[in-house]
């Protein structure tokens, strides 16, 4: 990623001094924080059931990752799934709890169906509890789930697809010409099974009908969930010549670069229908999926970090412009961000995207507080957080703790905001966020090692209250980790309030002209129907002239469109 400018974020008060994150206290229960323009709003620990008391970071108990609908989170995990429910998100509620073993249990949910990713050995077709220990079974599954949920009491499998690497992640993907039907990106990352025990898969790398060197694609009909079925197997990776293995071959990208492995296998394929791409996090590649046809989805870009040692999971913007690709270094088990480590490893990269669909470097982000020898961080899953005008993100690092940045810049990435704990132990143990995702105006974190957290942003110089107001209005029925749909605000008031204090930070506008406009929108929002109106069509007015003089002149048109609508 050779010219691609690195950001090392600090907060303001943290230059020259010692990050309040370094070097807290380790412990279960009595960990200590470090807190920066957020509020920890619950913190929920284990069930009993869902931890083993004797050995803290047992994988088998290991919480993962999450989906929404509604006033419920779907939380993934070893031993099964769980749903809570947040109306009051003070108190989250244990609605449901599912003993489901078979890996890390990836979830996304679609109306009445849940679907669940399985990828270890031990998984049963049944759901049992006793693993599988034949080499070749009938009864081990290995691939996606689905579960009918319209009785959140009684949950159902109504259909297994195998697969023959089973599912380490999946991607939900929907289509808006096709409302009957749903299709499920496979990502497999693990063995390839025996053909005496699923028909059809083949270990050898070097065939051309080989298991690797693919994802699977699942069409589920919602109306005959139960009658879902792979539909196509595309070699995602082939070169122009149809060689399957036509990306990177894997190894050394050279003297004080990280070693990477061959790219037969996507870790994340994230999903965004609304603009016909998919990004995919590819072991030794990024990659960019046109899905205009999502059985279909065909690579048209790809690109090479030698900075990453495995491409682990893609976040677009907004607007389709930048794509920020994650580096697992370390596989999410080791201590990645030592003082000794290279701020490029382990780290968040940043690529442009433009109309020609090909994607460039811009930019590096990695949490800038050193963690301990015992804590497991690298870069992880998260979200968008809905402010209208910019691009800040929410993410997990493990024992890194949760990080909000602002990469509206991609080449001068800002964070604004950070929670951290202590390591769960004085020794190296699994633990800390698998996700942090943005829902419906609160975050809400999976702890693998101790439960499920909720925040809420608050005020602060990098982020107003106005903008916290105009994020909360973004509601969505459902939510899932690689599944992105466009962010649309409404005309509010908030919005244009955001706006204006946008301005006020980047000084696009003059402060006696942004006290102006924000004594007339006090004003409009007070007035009868009538006298709004005219006050902000007036106002709209005069922003296109203000527009012609900003330095900011973009943002000034944003505003000038929330008041138009208002003014409606």
């Amino acid at each position: 990623m050779a010219g691609a400018a690195f950001s090392l974020a600090v907060l303001a008060g943290t230059a020259g001094a010692q990050d309040p994150r370094v070097g807290l206290k380790a412990g279960l229960n009595d960990a200590g924080q470090a807190i920066k323009n957020v509020e920890l709003v619950s913190h929920t620990p284990k069930r009993d059931g869902w931890f083993n008391p004797k050995a803290l970071g047992d994988f088998g108990f290991a919480n993962s990752d999450l989906a929404f609908q509604k006033n419920l989170v779907f939380q993934g995990g070893w031993h099964g799934w769980q749903a809570w429910d947040i109306s009051n998100p003070k108190a989250p509620v244990l609605r449901k709890s599912f003993v489901c073993q078979g890996g890390q249990g990836d979830l996304s949910v679609h109306g009445t169906l849940l679907f669940m990713s399985v990828e270890d050995l031990v998984g049963r077709v049944d759901c049992g509890t006793q693993g599988v220990t034949d080499t070749v079974s009938t009864d081990r599954f290995r691939g996606v789930r689905i579960f009918d949920i319209s009785d959140i009491d009684n949950p159902k499998q109504v259909a297994a697809v195998q697969t023959c690497r089973g599912s380490h992640t999946h991607t939900l993907v929907t289509d808006k010409n096709d409302k009957a039907n749903v299709y499920v990106y496979v990502q497999g990352t693990g063995p390839v099974r025996s053909p005496n025990e699923l028909a059809g898969c083949n270990a050898s790398p070097n065939d051309s009908t080989t298991s690797y060197f693919r994802i699977e694609v699942i069409k589920v009909p919602l109306a005959a969930p139960q009658s879902a079925q792979i539909v196509n197997m595309p070699r995602i990776f082939a070169d122009a010549q149809g060689n399957v293995a036509g990306l990177w071959k894997g190894g050394s990208h050279g003297t004080g670069t990280q070693n990477t492995g061959t790219t037969d296998q996507c870790h994340d394929i994230t999903a965004y229908p609304e603009i016909g791409l998919a990004a995919g996090a590819c072991s030794g590649n990024g990659i960019l999926l046109d899905i205009s046809n999502p059985a279909n989805p065909r690579r048209i870009d790809e690109v090479i970090d030698p900075n990453f040692a495995y491409w682990h999971s893609a976040t677009f913007n907004n607007a389709g412009s930048t794509v920020l690709f994650t580096d697992e270094w370390g596989g999410g088990t080791s201590p990645r961000c030592r003082d000794t480590d290279k701020p490029t490893w382990g780290a968040d990269a940043l690529f442009s995207l433009g109309a020609d669909r090909k994607l460039k470097a811009a930019g590096y982000f990695k949490i800038p507080a050193a963690q301990g020898a015992n804590e497991n961080c690298v870069a992880h899953n998260g979200s968008l957080i809905p402010v209208p005008g910019r691009d800040i993100m929410v993410q997990a690092w493990y024992q890194g703790g949760m990080s909000i940045f602002d990469f509206t810049n991609a080449a001068k990435v800002q964070e604004i905001a950070y929670f951290d704990r202590g390591p769960i132990a004085e020794q190296l143990t699994l633990a800390g966020y698998w996700s942090t995702y943005w829902y419906n105006g609160h975050i809400v974190g999976s702890e693998i090692g101790r439960g499920l957290d909720i925040f809420s942003l608050t005020p602060s110089e990098f982020l107003s209250q106005n903008e916290i107001d105009a994020a909360k209005l973004v509601q969505y029925d459902e939510v899932n980790p690689q599944l992105q749909t466009r962010i649309t605000w409404p005309a509010a008031f908030p919005v244009a309030r955001a706006y204006v204090d946008q301005l006020a930070r980047s000084n696009g506008l003059p402060a006696a002209r942004l006290a102006a406009v924000d004594k007339t929108l006090d004003a409009a929002q007070k007035a009868a129907p009538a006298a709004r109106k005219q006050a902000l069509g007036l106002l709209a007015s005069q922003l296109a002239g203000d527009a012609a003089k900003s330095s900011d002149a973009a943002k000034v048109r944003l505003l000038q469109d929330v008041v138009k609508q208002l003014a409606k």
